[in-house]
């Protein structure tokens, strides 16, 4: 059964095992998307494309209707930092597109998101694209028990604002991640050392960076939904489902299946590896 201790949930060993088989459907349907994605496509078409993918593996989508959200997919384009909606205006060479989406399996959430480049992009782009990514892995080294949710947001704020100059989104966090969605606890992606709950085993945490280039602010456009960077900076957002281990943590989702597919695709830049 999963443990109840201050609104945090712990899962069991065997529960981890099903996590682990939603986070990997969600990335082998992002994995579908890096087979594909091209400039001329639209967001449109790719929810479509992950709606009959999860529905073929017999999931349901964790987004679609999720407090009125009306797709399956979130696509944020560019300056869009998260919870773009889907549309049906072609993609461009030198667009950035960040696809995060979820997956219910089983009772339980798989969710995580993924940047992609369409063609060539300044090289500024790619080095924020690069850091951003780098940021992630270096917040889950610090998914460790006895180490604190504070451990985890100081890394990643350290590796993108303080050593690189980028803007940490503050308005939204990663989270907890289980039957629901979205669990204790929060997981900023900026803060101080030694600070927060302290981690114990088997917490799984959706660990998601939202960097921008430029300014850290962001506003969110009348739909309710979707977010922007303030100054029209690009944003690139990239997430793993990530379960908390004694000595090193377990990373539930799979990025190596995506990157595969990604530069194997010559429309989608990966020269930022």
């Amino acid at each position: 059964m999963t443990r109840r201790n201050n609104m945090i949930l712990y899962k069991t060993e065997s529960e981890i095992a099903q996590m682990k088989e939603a986070a990997l459907l969600v990335s082998k349907t992002l994995t579908e998307v890096a087979k594909v994605l091209q400039p001329g496509m639209t967001t449109l078409q790719i929810d479509k494309l992950c709606a009959d993918f999860i529905k073929e593996k017999q999931a349901i989508s964790s987004f679609l209707n999720y407090r009125g959200y009306p797709f399956t997919i979130c696509a944020s384009v560019n300056d869009v930092v998260v919870h773009g909606f889907p549309n049906d205006a072609p993609l461009k060479n030198g667009d950035i597109v960040s696809i995060d989406m979820g997956v219910i399996l089983n009772g339980w959430h798989g969710d995580h998101a993924y940047t992609f480049i369409l063609g060539e992009v300044p090289v500024e782009v790619l080095n924020l694209v690069k850091v951003t990514k780098e940021s992630l892995y270096k917040g889950i080294e610090k998914a460790t028990v006895n180490n604190r949710i504070g451990d985890i947001s100081y890394a990643i704020q350290e590796h993108t604002e303080i050593k690189n100059g980028y803007g940490v989104v503050r308005e939204l966090v990663g989270h907890g991640l289980g039957r629901s969605l979205h669990e204790d606890p929060q997981m900023p992606n900026y803060g101080k050392r030694g600070t927060g709950p302290k981690l114990k085993e088997n917490l799984v945490l959706a660990i998601e960076p939202m960097i921008n280039m430029g300014t850290k602010d962001v506003y969110t456009e009348e739909d309710g939904w979707t977010v922007r960077t303030r100054d029209g900076k690009p944003s690139v957002h990239f997430e793993h489902d990530v379960c908390v281990k004694k000595n090193k943590a377990l990373i539930l989702s799979d990025y190596s299946i995506i990157e595969a597919a990604e530069k194997a695709n010559t429309n989608l830049n990966s020269s930022y590896y």
